[in-house]
């Protein structure tokens, strides 16, 4: 009887980390026959898990039932939960704080001590200083999430960073949080091109459109291309610069959100970042003392030269070295 309960546990496991199942790979996994297998997906749904059998093909997913199911966490899992918890009943999310606050009393009830003291050095060893970025509407997020396991197009109004306001469709791909904004990255039916959409500049049209075949995604490394998406692509200037320090330097300087940062060797690298003002990049990139060079755009490079120049006049000198006054400066 233990071997049978644990063997149902671990199938109840399989069936919450994969969205469906077929009976040989059950039977696999749990080195038992596809016979077993269907006698302890039947004990399982007496036990009220609605567990679905695929038509036409020997295979299983767990549904959603009338009552939430058990869910079955390792360590890890459970750690990960109870800190995402906390990090929602900081405000992170709009609207769901007092939500979070209640799901986190539940857990750490059941948590063991192990488990409750990881959690709580986290907690202590942590300073929060107020939320950061825009709260976005957790159904939302709830709704594009589903959109993107169950490949439905989305169909949206969106608003863009200078104020213009469009119908979209698009084929939902991941969601993806930057630590400040959540973005939504998907292939624009409209465009015809990957595109990446500010989640709080975002309201969802109902119902959905119809199921699409996912397609690759626009890169291996969809980290790096998100932070040039961001970064870089939605303003009207995109700065290339080469830094004489280590790509890991500059980085202490320019997070991922504001520029993409390529290593060229062990001394140096390439900076790629945006901005809607030829003085933001330059200034940005001159606060961080580091040695650089300008590639593009060509116009930032004589910019630079007439804010050097006015720097050098207020320093009290001109760019060759004579001294100004007041009663020489303009």
């Amino acid at each position: 009887m233990l071997e049978t309960s644990a063997r149902l546990l671990r199938l109840l496991s399989l069936l919450q980390t994969h969205r469906e199942w077929s009976g040989v790979e059950l039977a696999e996994r749990l080195g038992v026959t596809a016979r077993t297998v269907r006698r302890d997906v039947g004990r399982l749904r007496e036990l009220g898990y609605p567990v679905h059998a695929t038509p036409g093909a020997p295979g299983y997913r767990l549904g959603a039932g009338s009552d939430l199911p058990p869910l079955l966490l390792d360590d890890d899992e459970a750690v990960a939960v109870a800190v995402g918890l906390r990090t929602a009943a900081g405000g992170s999310v709009s609207g769901i704080e007092e939500t979070s606050v209640r799901a986190l009393a539940k857990l750490e009830r059941v948590l063991p001590s192990r488990l409750r003291q990881r959690v709580h050095a986290l907690q202590s060893m942590t300073v929060a200083m107020g939320r950061a970025g825009s709260a976005v509407d957790p159904a939302s997020l709830s709704a594009i999430a589903a959109a993107c396991r169950d490949h439905e197009t989305l169909r949206f109004d969106y608003r863009t960073h200078d104020g213009q306001e469009s119908v979209r469709a698009a084929e939902p791909y991941r969601l993806v949080h930057s630590g400040r904004h959540w973005y939504l990255l998907g292939w624009d039916t409209g465009r015809a091109d990957w595109r990446t959409y500010r989640i709080d500049r975002l309201s969802l049209r109902t119902p959905n459109g119809p199921r699409f075949v996912p397609r690759d995604p626009p890169d291996s490394d969809l980290a790096a291309y998100m932070s040039r998406s961001i970064s870089s692509a939605p303003y009207r200037y995109q700065g290339r610069f080469t830094m004489h320090a280590p790509a890991e330097v500059v980085a202490q300087h320019m997070p991922a959100t504001t520029g993409t940062i390529e290593p060229i060797d062990e001394r140096s690298c390439t900076l790629s970042s945006g901005a809607n003002h030829l003085d933001e990049l330059a200034v940005w990139v001159a606060l961080m003392d580091i040695d650089f060079e300008v590639h593009e755009p060509p116009e930032l490079i004589d910019r630079i030269r007439a804010l050097s120049a006015r720097l050098a006049t207020a320093a009290g000198s001109s760019p060759d070295g004579t001294r100004v006054t007041s009663r020489d400066r303009p």
